[in-house]
């Protein structure tokens, strides 16, 4: 039912786009951190098991891709696999995803019908809809194993009602420090509120933060931390994961693109080898068809074209640091197209990748979102940092990129980054 303290929202909502835009008007708060109020209402709808095991994969950047990863080693296990992403890129749909397909329009109105009728006086934000939404889609769905990414932090985000048979916490950095504290030790506390007592709990970096370490210690959670319990060493195309009970796993080179793929995929591993769900010889196999086979679109995704087009979710500076490293590795001149949103370190973006770039091609976000930044804002904050830096300022993402195609040269590299909306306008065809 639709509260009577609302009557401007009294007709009931019946499309999915209906639905999205009642959820985004009837809190007041964007993000409102905290457990009480979704966890309520999950148990008003019964609080099922959503999966015979479930996953929760936490961190400030890397979470998408390990996702990807857990799903296609599960799917080649054989296993029906659930997972719940955020935010999307084109299609809200793309959130939850069952066996490989996105959930369709008619399942998650369906699904929402059935929130609103438990929540009744209860007021839920947009991301806590889409999490029950997920939660009770996954339920119904006879899933072997759900994975779960969290969306802001750890111990007051909405997935952290379910309680994980083993979670990832991929990295730590500095990103929403006015919601999860002003350093790593802070926010690696909160990305550890995750984890269970005595459930595994992957650290996917090898020198995470003390504060993230110490508070798995109090949660009484079995850490398993890469660089200590497992580890991985390359070769040219191929590479092994280690781990110390002696198991070795030998592996094709990931699929996707940049240096950081093989610490997303170890952590993947990890997880799975501590959960004991396959013995190590179906563990190796499954985790080679799942390096070829991972669903991560923006993560240094290639569109083709001359000059190549190249796409990513990047969005802070220790994503920026993996596009640097990844960068080093490829030839040619790279002009960037790149938007941010208010709350992000960009100078720390920009000063990541330095001299890699040879001209920025900035791009307005504030008419897609109230939380971007205009180019005008970009281009001080480059002049800042990157004084000698060539730019270019455009009005939204399709501007910034046919300017970017107009100037480049066959054989050089247009990066288009910066934030989910950026991908999201070049996955959609923007500047085509």
């Amino acid at each position: 039912m639709l509260r009577e303290l609302e009557p401007e929202l009294r007709v009931k909502p019946t499309t999915l786009a209906e639905w999205l835009d009642y959820q985004q008007r009837i809190h007041a708060l964007g993000v409102d951190l905290g457990l009480d109020r979704v966890r309520a209402v999950w148990q008003r709808m019964g609080a099922p098991a959503i999966a015979r095991r479930v996953i929760t994969v936490g961190g400030t950047n890397g979470k998408g891709s390990t996702v990807a990863f857990l799903e296609a080693m599960l799917a080649a296990a054989g296993q029906r696999v659930g997972c719940y992403t955020s935010p999307h890129l084109i299609r809200y749909n793309e959130r939850v995803r069952i066996a490989g397909v996105d959930a369709d329009d008619a399942a998650l109105v369906e699904s929402f019908e059935r929130i609103e009728l438990a929540r009744a006086d209860i007021s839920l934000t947009y991301f806590e809809f889409g999490t029950l939404a997920a939660l009770d889609l996954f339920a119904r769905a006879d899933l072997d194993t759900a994975v779960l990414e969290v969306g802001l932090g750890g111990r007051l985000d909405a997935v952290n009602i379910i309680d994980a048979n083993a979670v990832i916490i991929t990295t730590v950095d500095l990103d929403h420090v006015e919601w999860l504290g002003p350093d790593r030790d802070s926010i690696g506390r909160e990305k550890a509120g995750i984890a269970r007592r005595d459930r595994p709990a992957i650290v996917g970096e090898t020198e995470p933060p003390k504060g993230l370490l110490e508070a798995l210690a109090e949660q009484g959670a079995h850490v398993e931390r890469a660089g200590h319990d497992f580890y991985v060493e390359h070769e040219a195309h191929r590479w092994r994961w280690h781990h110390h009970d002696g198991t070795v796993l030998n592996l094709p080179a990931p699929e996707l693109a940049a240096p950081v793929q093989y610490t997303n995929a170890s952590a993947a591993i990890a997880a799975l080898h501590a959960l004991q769900a396959v013995n190590p010889v179906e563990l190796e196999r499954i985790a080679s068809v799942g390096m070829h086979f991972p669903r991560a679109p923006a993560r240094l995704q290639s569109l083709g074209g001359s000059p190549e087009l190249i796409v990513d979710v990047g969005h802070n500076p220790q994503a920026a640091r993996a596009l640097a490293d990844w960068l080093d590795t490829q030839p040619g001149r790279v002009h960037a197209v790149y938007g941010a949103l208010s709350d992000k370190d960009v100078g720390g973006v920009m000063t990541a990748l330095g001299s890699r770039i040879a001209h920025w091609h900035l791009a307005s976000l504030d008419q897609d979102t109230p939380r971007g930044l205009p180019a005008s804002v970009l281009a001080g904050v480059l002049h800042q940092v990157l004084p000698r830096a060539g730019f270019d300022t455009h009005d939204n993402v399709s501007q910034a990129l046919a300017a970017a195609r107009a100037s480049a040269r066959r054989g050089e590299r247009i990066l288009a980054f910066g934030s989910f909306f950026v991908a999201s306008a070049v996955l959609s065809g923007a500047g085509s």
